[in-house]
C-alpha cells in the first residue's frame, strides 16, 4: 500500500506549530505531523505530514497560503519493509572497545568487545551516524586514559546507547533522560535487552530539569548528543551540573557549528579536552576547569 509525505518550510516557530495543528484537521487526516527547526541558521522550520491515503492537494495549498509557507512537496513513498531494510544495511559498528549491533548480527560480537545491542526497529542512535560514533570513541579514550568520571548522565538519550556504554565500563547506575516519552520507553527496552535494567535509570526530562538529575549532581560525565541550539542553551546547566574536572561529551554538531558551541562552554568555565571530526560532524570532549 503506498504512503505519502507532505513537506513545507516557513519562518517562525509559532507559525510552524500553528500550521502543524491545522494539518491535523485535513481530510484525509495525516497519521503523523512533525514540526522541526532546520538547524542551518536560516531561521526556517519544517512542517511535515505522513499519510496512508493520497493527501488533499487543494487543502494543502490553502494551508500553505494561509500560513505563509512554501507550497507543500508531496511524495509517494515506496512500499518498503523498513525494519528488514535496516537489518540488511546497518552492519555492526566498532568504536574502540564498543561494538554496536542488532540481534541479527549477534554471532559477530568479538569476545574482547563491550557489546551494545540496538535493534533495527529502534535505529535512531545506533552508532552508525558520525555523532554517536564520535561520542563512543570519546568515551573509549577516557576509559583508555584510566578515567572513571562518575556519576554519568546521558541528556537527550534517544536509544540510551551512550548511557549503556558507560554502564559497560564503569560501576554504578547511569542516568538516561529524554524530553520524548517514546525515547524513554525505547531506552528502557534497550536497557532490558542488554541486561542493564538495574544499571540505567531512564527518566523523562527537559534538559537537566528533573529532581533525579538534581539529586545526582555534580556529575563526572555528561553526554549530550543533540543539536547546536539546545547545546548552547544548556551550557550553563551542563557546566553547573559537572564537578570540577568533570567532562562533557557533546555532539550533534556540524563541523562549522563547533566553534560557537565551544565559545558558549568556555564562557561557563570549561576547556576543550579534545575534538574529533567524523565526516561532516564534530564531537567535543570538554572539561570543567578544576
Amino acid at each position: 500500500m503506498p504512503t505519502y509525505t507532505a513537506l513545507t518550510t516557513l519562518p517562525g516557530r509559532e507559525q510552524a506549530e500553528a500550521l502543524g495543528e491545522a494539518m491535523e484537521r485535513l481530510d484525509p487526516v495525516p497519521t503523523g505531523v512533525g514540526v522541526f527547526e532546520i538547524e542551518d541558521g536560516s531561521g526556517l522550520w519544517e512542517v511535515g505530514g505522513y499519510f496512508i491515503e493520497t493527501p488533499d492537494a487543494a487543502g494543502l495549498a490553502l494551508l500553505a497560503a494561509a500560513f505563509g509557507a512554501r507550497d507543500f512537496a508531496v511524495s509517494e513513498l515506496p512500499d518498503v519493509d523498513w525494519v528488514a531494510k535496516v537489518k540488511r544495511e546497518l552492519s555492526p559498528v566498532r568504536a574502540g572497545r564498543f561494538f554496536v549491533y542488532g540481534s541479527h548480527d549477534s554471532d559477530q560480537v568479538p569476545e574482547d568487545a563491550a557489546p551494545l545491542l540496538i535493534e533495527a526497529a529502534m535505529a535512531f542512535g545506533t552508532g552508525h551516524h558520525g555523532t554517536t560514533l564520535g561520542c563512543l570513541r570519546a568515551l573509549d579514550r577516557l576509559v583508555e586514559a584510566g578515567e572513571e568520571p562518575l556519576p554519568v548522565a546521558d541528556i537527550g538519550c534517544g536509544t540510551a546507547v551512550l548511557a549503556m556504554a558507560a554502564a559497560r565500563v564503569w560501576p554504578g547506575t547511569m542516568l538516561a533522560s529524554d524530553i520524548d516519552p517514546v525515547a524513554v520507553e525505547v531506552a528502557e527496552a534497550n536497557a532490558k535487552a542488554n541486561g542493564l535494567s538495574d544499571r540505567l535509570q531512564c527518566i523523562e526530562a527537559t534538559g537537566l530539569d528533573h529532581p533525579v538529575l538534581a539529586e545526582a549532581a555534580p556529575f563526572g560525565l555528561i553526554f549530550a548528543n543533540i543539536l547546536k541550539a539546545p547545546l548552547i542553551a544548556l551550557a550553563p546547566g551542563i557546566a553547573g551540573a559537572l564537578r570540577p574536572g568533570g567532562y562533557a561529551i557533546l555532539s550533534g554538531l556540524l563541523n562549522e557549528q563547533a566553534a560557537e558551541v565551544v565559545e558558549a562552554y568556555v564562557a561557563e568555565g570549561m576547556i576543550v579536552h579534545e575534538a574529533e571530526e567524523i565526516g561532516d560532524w564534530t564531537t567535543l570532549c570538554l572539561r570543567k576547569v578544576a
